[in-house]
């Protein structure tokens, strides 16, 4: 078991895809997950493999597919393999494992992983205790916040974490060195859930309006804060205020929740009145779309779809509009566009949008007509396209024959996906390039 092999997957997504093994799962392919797993040194269907065993109970059986990979000592395996110990019950074979002096790990991710073993194990005050050192950084300070969330133990969270908020606030310049600024809102979080929001809310409003925050801001977390708690009158000054561009969007959320939506409308097109378009705009679309309002949320935004800039909401618009069903609505916005967007965009993104709305919406084979008038040459990634129609329109024999003789990782993917619509598990993981392969590919490339 290679270490570089394993973090190469896990950085590029290589051998088989996750969604990939997803569905195979669901669909019934655990067993090949298994031997893809022994066979292949594949990560993710190694991981994909202990989750399904273990949700049958076969805990012995996903340890064996695991621990070829935990005790390689790659971080993210020994996380894996201390989960499966941990459901099997092994607790202290799992804190043995996770345990970074066992491994000379001294890293904070280590740490806070061996952390989040022994809150499993019933052991909160034990993995509060060997986080203090690391709180520092941001990681480690926000697996802390989220391990201990319902543990009984927010008390003895804001005795470690209070310190080094009020370090922090001494010196807020420390947050451009390191990773400090983050304390703030994860204070906040820890006071907020143990029932004082409104010392929360006081301190991390102080903090805003004094401007101590880091390379990132804490505007957003305190926006939300006061939604969440409806604290609407301080919102709106938030949002109307020099920090309208980090608190409109919770703003926006709280009306629309309170029944409040043409307030929140009428806000947005206040502030694009005022030469502020870009997110405004963007964020008005979606608010008509959430209300169901299709033709104002695209007279709203419709004077952007010839632009050449970035300020286009074209594309954002089709996709709201798919996701609420509307895919002929959709199709239309792709026509009657200027000549010069056309020559910018039309090859670019444009064609292959419209044709994949047109397949969701029952028109695969207008749309391969579409594509089949157009010269061979002139369709990037021509054949993958009609193949993903074909399936579309049911000839999914049709689309596996298309891409079978295609080379490359998308078209193995595409073509797994369509065998194991029909429960040929092994041979769709046959089709996919194992992790050796796909280096070499890379290599070459």
């Amino acid at each position: 078991m290679h270490v570089d092999d394993l973090q190469w997957q896990l950085s590029h997504l290589g051998g088989v895809l996750p969604r990939i093994v997803d569905e195979i799962l669901e669909r019934g392919g655990l067993e090949v997950l298994v031997e893809a797993a022994r066979e292949r040194e594949d990560w993710f269907c190694a991981v994909g493999a202990a989750r399904g065993l273990c949700a049958v109970g076969e805990f012995g059986r996903a340890w064996t597919v695991m621990e070829p990979f935990a005790v390689s000592g790659w971080q993210p395996a020994v996380r894996a393999g201390a989960d499966v110990l941990l459901r099997w019950n092994r607790v202290e074979q799992a804190l043995e494992l996770a345990h970074p002096d066992r491994r000379g790990q001294g890293s904070g991710d280590a740490w806070r992983d061996y952390a989040e073993a022994l809150v499993r194990a019933g052991r909160v005050d034990e993995a509060i205790g060997v986080l203090v050192p690391f709180l520092r950084d941001r990681r480690v300070l926000r697996g802390l916040v989220e391990m201990t969330d319902g543990q009984g133990r927010d008390e003895r969270v804001l005795e470690v974490v209070t310190p080094i908020a009020e370090e922090f606030r001494r010196d807020p310049t420390q947050g451009s060195v390191g990773d400090l600024w983050e304390v703030l809102p994860a204070q906040a979080r820890v006071l907020e859930r143990s029932g004082r929001a409104d010392e929360a809310i006081r301190l991390l409003g102080t903090d805003v309006a004094a401007r101590r925050y880091g390379p990132q801001n804490n505007i957003d977390f305190y926006a939300e804060l006061l939604a969440r708690h409806g604290r609407v009158e301080e919102l709106r000054d938030l949002a109307t205020g020099t920090q309208k561009s980090s608190a409109a969007g919770p703003y926006v959320k709280a009306l629309e929740n309170l029944g409040r939506a043409g307030e929140a409308e009428a806000y947005l097109r206040d502030l694009i009145a005022a030469k502020h378009p870009g997110w405004y705009e963007n964020a008005l679309m979606e608010l008509l779309i959430r209300q169901g309002r299709f033709d104002d949320a695209i007279e709203a935004v419709k004077h952007t779809f010839d632009d050449l800039y970035d300020g286009n909401l074209l594309q954002a618009a089709m996709i709201l509009l798919a996701e609420q069903g509307q895919h002929d609505k959709a199709i239309e916005l792709t026509e009657g566009r200027s000549p010069e967007f056309l020559a910018e965009n039309e090859a670019f993104w444009l064609r292959s949008n419209r044709w994949w709305l047109m397949g969701e919406a029952g028109r695969a084979r207008e749309a391969i007509e579409e594509i089949e008038t157009l010269p061979a040459g002139e369709v990037d990634d021509r054949e993958l396209t009609i193949a993903w129609l074909l399936a579309q329109d049911s000839r999914v024999e049709q689309a596996i024959a298309r891409l079978r003789p295609l080379p490359g990782k998308r078209a193995a993917t595409d073509l797994a996906e369509l065998l194991i619509r029909q429960t040929r598990f092994t041979e769709a993981v046959a089709v996919i390039p194992d992790v050796a392969t796909q280096r070499e590919e890379e290599r070459r490339f």
